[in-house]
């Protein structure tokens, strides 16, 4: 196995200062063969030496086969795991001390360190070149069936009259076949280019660079959400409460997106984790809006550990999910200096909501609206 460069300089400082200073001939560093590997069990894979002569390889050197007073073998070992050697060898006359035992020991012990750390990266970053592999043989597969389903949208199109009520189905449709072409273009490129190490503040996703749909208006962005909602509530025949009037912030500047971005991850929590037949809504505030549902209350226990990245419910753990969706809505809410809340009486938030349930309330600062395109 190559070793890195990096690993390769803090093994010569660590010994080059030995060798010329303690009275050594030889020093070699072995490295363990993997499992399986034919050949010697110890492979050389570097050396020092204060004469010009080169040790051979483990398996070919006669002087390993004899007894040496001279010589010292220090095992490299981390975590458990042998992962090499140590081969040290004193000029003839010379007797080992405890003052040499013991700073052999420390070298070897510094290396060892190294070696598992230098070992354990080599490692994650030949799984890393697999993932990125496999990750481009199925974006290029999800391209194929994404073409096809536009195909057959637009096909509906031309078969449907200019007055048919289902035209905005399939308007639905494109738009989003529109949206997850660009989450595919983002996870294509996610390893084309290096990711800011903090947030971005050209962007208010927290999700590959690209991704953000373009529209203007936030009632542009929030209209597909809403029409992809009752078109679900439909499906799983269970009521749907939309908004019926637009407060004035929903005519302003979108932004970057993420307030949709949000709203799409409360409804698909709503959909996916409340009771069958339980109705949800998601009301306009004027400072503000309100994803619902009027299903049992989340425990009081669970009312923030939600929020957590990677957490979810214990009424959600035996449904699919990844834990992400309120994660990424807070964090979103926070980063644009907004805030969302969770409230089991959502009648607090608009008088019409149901008593009980679990209200999601996104709001932001005052003044929070941007101002309006002209």
């Amino acid at each position: 196995m190559q070793l890195t460069d990096r690993f390769l300089d803090f093994a010569d400082q660590q010994l080059n200062p030995v060798v010329s200073l303690m009275g050594f001939t030889h020093l070699g560093l072995y490295l363990s063969a993997p499992p399986g590997q034919e050949g010697p069990p110890l492979i050389l894979i570097k050396q020092w030496s204060s004469t010009n002569r080169a040790l051979p390889a483990a398996d070919v050197d006669p002087e390993l086969r004899q007894a040496s007073e001279e010589r010292r073998w220090y095992p490299l070992q981390d975590a458990g795991l042998i992962l090499g050697a140590l081969r040290v060898e004193l000029e003839p006359g010379l007797s080992w001390t405890a003052d040499l035992e013991e700073e052999m020991r420390r070298c070897a012990l510094a290396i060892s360190h190294a070696l598992g750390r230098d070992l354990e990266c080599i490692q994650l970053q030949e799984e890393l070149h697999q993932q990125r592999n496999q990750l481009k043989t199925l974006v290029h597969q999800l391209r194929n069936p994404l073409a096809a389903l536009r195909t057959y949208a637009q096909l509906m199109l031309r078969r449907l009259e200019p007055d048919s009520a289902h035209l905005s189905l399939v308007d639905g449709i494109l738009t989003e076949q529109d949206q997850l072409g660009r989450y595919i273009d983002a996870l294509e490129n996610l390893g084309r280019q290096s990711l800011p190490n903090g947030p971005d503040p050209s962007t208010a996703y927290l999700l590959p660079p690209g991704a953000a749909p373009q529209r203007e208006s936030l009632k542009e962005l929030l209209l597909p959400l809403i029409e992809r909602a009752s078109a679900t509530a439909s499906l799983q025949g269970r009521p749907w409460h939309g908004p019926s009037q637009w407060p004035a912030w929903s005519t302003h500047s979108a932004g970057d997106g993420s307030t949709a971005e949000i709203v799409a991850n409360l409804l698909e929590n709503a959909f996916r984790y409340s009771p069958p037949g339980r109705a949800i809504g998601l009301a306009l505030l004027p400072d503000g809006l309100c994803v619902w549902d009027d299903g049992p209350p989340i425990s009081s226990e669970e009312r923030e550990l939600i929020f957590h990245r990677g957490e979810r419910g214990t009424s959600s753990r035996d449904r699919p999910g990844t834990g992400l969706g309120l994660a990424l809505a807070r964090a979103l809410a926070e980063r644009n200096g907004g805030h969302l809340t969770l409230s089991v009486e959502p009648w607090r938030i608009q008088a019409n909501l149901p008593a009980q349930g679990n209200a999601f309330q996104l709001s932001w600062p005052q003044p929070a609206l941007p101002a309006a395109t002209a």
